[in-house]
């Protein structure tokens, strides 16, 4: 599955970068997130509590971060394990840009999935997929946004 979007961050280019490695800053912004530790400058821990239709898992899992082109441009990897629910695992290709209103942000995201989770029906599990990470940029935009106006 392909996740696909542009958003608008009323930030510059810089200061979008850095919120997109900042562990306190993501922690709030991804959907049912209780845990993200920082290991390393590219690598992370995360575990998460997702509901997928029926289907309720807590994932614990790895994110390797690969900066490119600071800050134009940066890439990540990961996987987490939700037990008897399956496992996930993906990443995505984030571009950043100057824009008029702050900066353009564009990801493209490529997702796995299997178990429980892949019994659910390819409708159902995109529809999440594009719910969760509408739901994380719009945090993302809305806080990284609202800390460069004040």
């Amino acid at each position: 599955m392909e996740l696909k979007d542009d958003i608008i961050i009323n930030a510059p280019q810089d200061v979008v970068y850095a919120a997109l490695n900042d562990v306190d800053i993501l922690k709030q912004c991804i959907p049912g997130c209780e845990e993200l530790v920082k290991h390393s400058d590219t690598e992370l821990e995360a575990k998460v509590v997702l509901k997928v239709g029926p289907v309720k898992a807590k994932f614990s899992g790895t994110v390797t971060l690969s900066p490119d082109a600071p800050p134009a441009r940066f890439s990540l990897t990961g996987a987490g394990n939700g037990g008897a629910a399956g496992y996930a695992k993906g990443g995505a290709e984030v571009h950043l840009e100057a824009h008029r209103e702050g900066t353009l942000l564009r990801y493209t995201a490529q997702a796995e999935i299997g178990g429980k989770l892949a019994q659910l029906g390819s409708r159902l599990i995109q529809g999440t997929a594009k719910k969760l990470a509408s739901n994380f940029f719009g945090s993302f935009a809305e806080r990284v946004g609202a800390e460069n106006a004040g």
